[in-house]
């Protein structure tokens, strides 16, 4: 049971619902890529507020959030989640089972940038980081850009041993949303350790689609 007080699922859809536009909805609706998903029509900015001020909803409600098929309603769970994964002492072991167990419902690829570096990233720095590589070698477009923008954190806490085996097996995907996470890692890979990005390149530079070569390539300017 929530306690009296706590943000609730359905107060953030009021607060959605209140600040919605038609214009924003038409935006909204050119640049979704799944036909099934609904959008209420509430500028990203806005969003990211109502999700700010409802930072402390317990994961119950949260979840509550990502049963929704609104567009923005998930968007404000996931950043919920990142929100909370920011905050020192946090259960990070209970956000990253909640993503996880409903990575089903993570299903673009701004929900997986929201939240995936901090929420599931952060929880793997000193675990075994099997399921990055599980989700790498998935059919899911959206499986295998989790793994790669997962490792965004791994990469900055200087560790670059997973990330580079995960860009060894996406380094030739067919997914453009995959690739150019792709480029984005090898790009911050590269900023920690240019050595290891250039050896990197030299054997599998060609394998990478022409924009996640050149997004790497900027961090050896």
């Amino acid at each position: 049971m929530t306690e009296p007080g706590a943000p609730t699922a359905e107060g953030v859809r009021a607060a959605l619902e209140g600040a919605a536009s038609v214009d924003e909805r038409a935006k909204i609706e050119r640049r979704m890529t799944d036909a099934r998903t609904q959008v209420i029509g509430v500028r990203m900015g806005t969003v990211f507020d109502i999700a700010k001020a409802n930072s402390r909803m317990p994961l119950t409600e949260v979840d509550r959030l990502l049963d929704s098929d609104a567009y923005e309603m998930r968007m404000v769970a996931v950043s919920i989640l990142d929100f909370q994964a920011r905050v020192k002492g946090v259960d990070r072991g209970a956000l990253y089972d909640l993503w996880m167990r409903r990575l089903d419902r993570i299903d673009t690829w701004d929900y997986i940038d929201r939240s995936a570096p901090r929420v599931v990233g952060l929880y793997l720095l000193d675990r075994r980081r099997d399921v990055l590589f599980e989700l790498a070698r998935s059919d899911d477009r959206w499986h295998r850009r989790t793994a790669i923008t997962a490792a965004f954190s791994i990469i900055r806490a200087g560790d670059l041993d997973d990330p580079l085996a995960l860009c060894e097996i996406l380094a030739d995907d067919p997914e453009h949303l995959v690739q150019t996470n792709v480029g984005v890692a090898l790009r911050e890979i590269g900023r920690v350790d240019p050595g290891r990005l250039e050896e990197f390149l030299a054997r599998r530079g060609d394998d990478l689609s022409a924009h996640a070569r050149r997004t790497a390539r900027t961090a050896l300017i």
